[in-house]
């Protein structure tokens, strides 16, 4: 939208900011309503016959008449309501931190309020510091200061490559523009990474795997990964101490050597996963689905869940030959079909497990607690010395 200031012609007090839409005929319309006249010519400040809406550029002087020729507004500097031609056509040079910028006063000031306004809607008003070639002087940053003169321009905000945008939000207040002030702040806000509570993205987490080195060590402690979706994915050896990986969507990823330390699994879905040599000393995995997971290493590495939560977990089908699963609790547990041969069930809540079909030869479940437990269909039997201390 282009605005445009009106006077009578002959006139230049009184004079009236109107908006430029339309043809030619609606803005002599607007005149007429504005002035009570009946406008029919239009004049730039040079006394020039305006016959076509393309030639009025945004912030120019117009003079309007009745059919009259041109005459020239009186000039009169003393009248508080002198409109100067010049405040509007006027070229400036500005030298902003050694760079030199040529824009023109209505560009200076469009901002009211602003700084700038104020320093070049009036001729020396603030006896402005001028170089050698008559450039203005201004102690700023030129890089931070070219997208607040472009804004000035054209009304919006572009910021090439390389531009901090603190740097620009720093000039914009110092120049007094709110208005851009405002809009700069919500791009920052926008484009500042989520907080540190907020959970972290399928998305970003790939990126944050593909930037780091496969022999490098991946530090997750303490992050949100909650309900993220991270299925087959390689994260082997990746430090997931006290994270969130609440309804997590795991199935088939490879963890093997995983430290998952106290971290939340609780009803993640962890279907298929390769866990061999993991990591799970008190972690809570309450409500989580593991079945037909591998925590068998050909290495010797056992898997350690020591102490972890693993209330109503259905594993059924694993794969957990020698895993250590010492004062865990596996109450309501599925167990059902799984390979537990050598294990360390030693002071493990075993309460109403259903342990239908396991191998639990040479497993040591001394201590442990198997009321209204399953042992159904067992592959070898159980032993009363594996049982008892």
């Amino acid at each position: 939208m282009r605005r445009v200031t009106l006077f009578v012609n002959g006139t230049s007090h009184n004079g009236k900011v109107v908006a430029v839409y339309g043809s030619l005929a609606d803005l002599l319309s607007v005149a007429s309503t504005k002035f009570g006249i009946k406008a029919a010519n239009i004049y730039n400040g040079k006394g020039g016959l305006i016959d076509d809406i393309a030639l009025i550029r945004d912030d120019d002087v117009l003079y309007i008449s009745e059919g009259d020729s041109f005459v020239d507004p009186p000039n009169n500097p003393d009248s508080p309501h002198e409109f100067h031609s010049w405040a509007h056509t006027d070229w400036i040079t500005l030298n902003v931190g050694g760079r030199r910028f040529t824009t023109t006063r209505s560009t200076l000031v469009k901002e009211p309020e602003s700084m700038l306004a104020h320093m070049f809607r009036d001729k020396d008003v603030w006896g402005n510091k001028q170089d050698e070639q008559g450039a203005y002087l201004i102690d700023r940053s030129p890089d931070y200061f070219e997208p607040i003169l472009n804004y000035l321009r054209h009304g919006q905000l572009i910021i090439n490559d390389g531009i901090n945008l603190l740097g620009v939000l720093e000039e914009a207040r110092f120049f007094g523009i709110e208005r851009l002030a405002e809009q700069l702040e919500g791009v920052i806000k926008n484009s500042q990474p989520p907080d540190d509570h907020s959970p972290i993205s399928r998305k970003e987490f790939v990126r944050f795997l593909l930037a780091t080195p496969t022999k490098s060590e991946l530090r997750c402690q303490g992050l949100n990964f909650s309900g993220a979706d991270l299925s087959r994915l390689d994260l082997r050896y990746i430090n997931f101490k006290m994270a969130n990986l609440s309804r997590c969507n795991l199935t088939h990823a490879n963890l093997c050597g995983t430290n998952l330390e106290r971290a939340d699994l609780s009803n993640a879905n962890l279907d298929g996963a390769n866990l061999q040599g993991v990591k799970m000393l008190c972690t809570n995995a309450e409500g989580a689905s593991l079945k037909g997971c591998n925590f068998e290493d050909p290495a010797g590495l056992k898997a350690n869940l020591e102490g972890a939560n693993l209330k109503g977990v259905d594993m059924e089908g694993s794969q957990m030959t020698g895993i250590n699963l010492r004062v865990a609790t596996l109450k309501n547990a599925k167990l059902k079909n799984c390979n537990l041969r050598g294990a360390t069930l030693a002071g493990t809540d075993l309460e109403n497990c259903d342990l239908s079909g396991c191998d639990l030869q040479e497993a040591n479940l001394r201590g442990s607690n198997v009321k209204g437990a399953i042992f159904e269909e067992m592959l070898t039997p159980l032993h009363m010395s594996q049982s008892v201390r």
